[in-house]
């Protein structure tokens, strides 16, 4: 299992979609080709004047929550709206981050804000922008070659952060399903790709000149076997990070587990505005914000632009912002006491230090890079790859930090890499052969009542006989490696005869030697039924449990030994109702 065999394409057809925090875009192949040509990218804003890989993850309803625009059009029509009219529609922006947020358990009932305040159920947000990059993407492809195929007709693959939870991912395959991309009896159409997994695959393809470098022939990427290399994936919500060693025949596999935050181009944005705040204070920046939202969201969609930059920069001061402020004093005296900015007939000016103080939280991943490093990994490279990657602060602090350990590159276009990468994982998902698990995994199992092992209080009777009920039946260890078709097998014995329904538990967490399912630190993450019809065999029963632990998202599979009953496919991890 440690080597590779040569990677050969699949034919198949392909529709990848990059749902990004920020920006969100797609990519297709229909053809058996490997060519880098074979690849279609989705251009957006044109009626902007723009052509970008990606357009602004935005999403506009009406009054009535009925789904009106999204991308370049929702943002350009919610701008322009009164503010009346503003604050009547719904406008969502930067949802993403929500299936990121520490109580988040996978509930279907979550309800994300607008930006008028007003509350709307997290899944139909999701479920509305998968549906309209669904459609526009078949579109596209029967513009592009002439050909009216279905969505059946193609293997989807949607893109998340390799840190995201299993219940984030389940969540958007619900998503994917009620968008109808896959319908219940193709499922396996659907296919999760990690981001920075995505990347990497792409950037391994990659010629020198497709590399932002001042020496093409020193700053190529190695493709050869055992080259090692940190792919950090620098989106809008999160910065995640993997780390592969090519095999022979170019296969990719994990040498550290997934690791990352949620400190990406988000968190440039919201020091910005926090420093907005602070030069219009005495509640100004809040009035404006409140009156006109519309405004606000020009404002930040300019700084978007500003942030790639390495130099002082100004922007726009809207009549109502500078309005709201001359109420108040003199426009000039809001400046007087806030280091970093000053006004210049009109135009806010921000110094190139403050500039770079807005991403001060987001660069402390590099820490993380460091620890990495410093494993003894004989990292070759640094990969930067997202839209975040187009900033010249964090590019030059990635230099400056890591340049003399190992090599920094960064792809020409750096947004596209994911969703690129995205299509040739569709077409070979086995590319990555072996991952390593981020969690030791196990299930509830009872064993014999031990007084010497077990607490008294764990102590249950079935049928005359004590249990120890809630042990942790181990069945992978953290950091341990896990490859792409290998499934952990598990039999468990029933504790009651005349047993006709198993529910098997399954439970995570970061220690090493969890004891019970309850102890601390340990947390159930989903769990799978299995009928067990014939109760001949009484106790002596047993139930098979195989999961496939090395892929993307985990299955797993439950047997009746007896009856050959077999249980349902994947993990639940999503609920009904909001888990307070």
């Amino acid at each position: 299992m440690n080597s590779s065999p040569e990677l050969d394409a699949v034919v198949s057809f392909i529709i990848a979609i990059d749902f990004g925090t920020a920006y969100s875009g797609y990519a297709f192949n229909i053809t058996s080709s490997d060519k880098e040509s074979d690849h279609h990218l989705k251009r957006w804003g044109k009626e902007q004047r723009l052509e970008t890989p990606k357009t602004p993850t935005c999403i506009l309803f009406n009054e009535d929550g009925k789904f009106m625009l999204f991308g370049y059009e929702a943002k350009a029509a919610y701008i322009k709206m009164r503010e009346e009219e503003a604050k009547k529609h719904l406008f969502f922006e930067n949802f993403k981050m929500a299936l990121y947020a520490k109580g988040f358990k996978g509930s279907k009932d979550m309800k994300i804000k607008a930006a008028n305040g007003k509350e709307m159920t997290a899944l139909k947000v999701f479920t509305e922008t998968l549906g309209y990059l669904k459609s526009d993407a078949l579109k596209t492809v029967t513009e592009t070659t002439g050909r009216k195929l279905q969505a059946s007709n193609f293997t989807w693959v949607l893109t998340v952060p390799a840190i995201w939870d299993h219940s984030a991912k389940q969540f958007m395959r619900e998503a994917a399903a009620q968008a109808g991309i896959v319908t219940e009896g193709d499922k396996n159409k659907l296919v999760i790709a990690l981001e920075p997994e995505a990347a990497s695959i792409w950037c391994k393809k990659l010629p020198a000149d497709c590399f932002i470098t001042q020496n093409l022939s020193e700053n190529a990427l190695d493709q050869s076997a055992g080259t090692k290399y940190i792919v950090v994936d620098c989106g809008g919500g999160t910065i995640d990070m993997t780390v592969h060693e090519v095999l022979r025949g170019g296969a990719l596999k994990e040498l550290h587990k997934a690791s990352g935050n949620d400190l990406g181009g988000q968190t440039v944005d919201r020091k910005f505005k926090e420093f907005l705040r602070e030069i219009f204070c005495d509640g100004v920046w809040d009035e404006y914000e409140r009156n006109y939202p519309s405004e606000v969201q020009e404002m930040m969609y300019d700084f978007t632009f500003l942030k790639q930059l390495d130099e002082d920069v100004e922007i726009y001061c809207s009549f109502n912002l500078g309005m709201l402020a001359q109420k108040k004093q003199n426009i000039e005296k809001f400046f007087e006491s806030v280091e970093g900015a000053s006004w210049d007939e009109g135009a806010i000016k921000i110094s190139r230090n403050k500039l770079r103080s807005f991403f001060a939280e987001s660069l402390k991943i590099s820490e993380e890079i460091g620890e990495i490093i410093k494993k003894d990994f004989s990292i070759d490279y640094v990969l930067l790859v997202g839209g975040f990657a187009n900033s010249l602060v964090l590019r030059q602090h990635s230099i400056d930090q890591f340049s003399k350990r190992c090599k920094v590159l960064c792809p020409v276009s750096p947004q596209e890499a994911i969703v690129r990468g995205a299509v040739e994982f569709g077409r070979n998902p086995e590319v990555v052969v072996s991952r390593k698990s981020r969690f030791t995994y196990g299930v509830a199992v009872c064993e014999p009542f031990d007084e010497s092992k077990y607490k008294p209080e764990k102590k249950i009777t079935a049928d005359g006989k004590d249990w120890c009920q809630d042990v942790f039946g181990r069945l992978l260890d953290e950091g341990q490696d896990v490859y792409c078709k290998e499934t952990t097998e598990h039999v468990v014995c029933l504790v009651n005869e005349n047993q006709k329904l198993m529910e098997i538990r399954f439970y995570r967490t970061e220690r090493k030697d969890p004891k019970y399912v309850d102890d601390w630190g340990v947390e159930e993450v989903g769990s799978v039924k299995v009928d067990l019809p014939d109760i001949t065999g009484g106790r002596e029963r047993e139930v098979r449990v195989e999961i496939l632990f090395g892929s993307t998202e985990i299955t797993a599979t439950a047997t009746d030994v007896v009856s050959g009953s077999e249980g349902s496919v994947s993990f639940n991890f999503l609920t009904e109702a909001e888990t307070s």
